[in-house]
């Protein structure tokens, strides 16, 4: 089935940008609670998607028109560098700090990706598990859950998630995969691949920045993946790039 083609929204800059991709979630997931009881949503790492769920906080202290029950909703990872579980550099770490440990998000309920630490020594073995803790959430003949957002930020070159322009992980075919060798620290990570990426509902991925518009543009006019990651991605009912005006400088019109 052909994706469908992209929404792109622009705000001012990065600070507008995180307050109405916070407003658009929370009205995303509290209209995917009222639908099916619960919610889920796939997080990313970076300063934008950091400052978007900073913002989800803020708005769970005012008296806004729809909220988000938090002991039903879901929180997956879209990557995670492995590295010990206390480090500052955990995508994990951040968001507890961020948003799920200041609205009370149940433990049973947030599904993070084993640290370099823990259970698993190796980041293949971690990916597998993840992917296992995906299917068995999922339901039957399905290789992951009913995913309604998965944000993603991206990178200079294109990067999302941790697919980095011609990593193996652009061509694997498997839900959760480990990356090695990245070319920006830590070299060492687990990540969604395409295949649960892109099984998500809606995939936002938010973007700030003058440095990233030329990417911006090229994913957009629909770049090989291999060489541009970005291009690669998008949501099984809607897919939508959430920009501030400097990463926006390079589209046509």
């Amino acid at each position: 089935m052909t994706a469908p083609a992209p929404d792109v929204v622009v705000e001012p800059d990065a600070e507008h940008l995180a307050r109405a991709a916070a407003e658009a979630l929370v009205a995303r997931l509290a209209a995917a609670q009222a639908v099916h009881g619960s919610a889920s949503v796939v997080l990313t790492g970076g300063g934008v998607g950091i400052a978007v769920l900073e913002q989800v906080a803020a708005l769970a202290e005012e008296p806004v028109r729809e909220t988000i029950d938090w002991e039903h909703i879901d929180v997956w990872w879209g990557d995670e560098r492995f590295v010990p579980a206390d480090s500052d550099e955990r995508n994990e770490k951040q968001a507890r700090a961020a948003l799920l440990g200041r609205v009370g998000v149940p433990e049973h309920r947030i599904h993070a990706m084993p640290a370099s630490d823990g259970e698993f020594a190796e980041p293949e073995d971690a990916a597998a598990w993840y992917a296992g803790e995906l299917a068995a959430a999922a339901a039957d003949g399905h290789h992951v859950p009913r995913l309604d957002v998965l944000l993603l930020g991206m990178g200079q070159e294109g990067h999302v998630a941790s697919i980095f322009p011609d990593s193996p992980a652009v061509e694997d075919g498997r839900t959760v995969v480990a990356v090695r060798d990245c070319p920006k620290p830590p070299p060492t990570r687990v990540s969604l691949g395409f295949a649960a990426i892109n099984a998500a509902e809606e995939v936002w991925l938010l973007v700030s920045g003058g440095g990233k518009a030329p990417a911006v543009a090229l994913a957009l006019a629909g770049a090989d993946a291999a060489q541009l990651p970005a291009a690669g991605v998008h949501g099984s009912r809607a897919t939508r790039w959430l920009l501030d005006e400097a990463a926006a400088a390079d589209l046509p019109g």
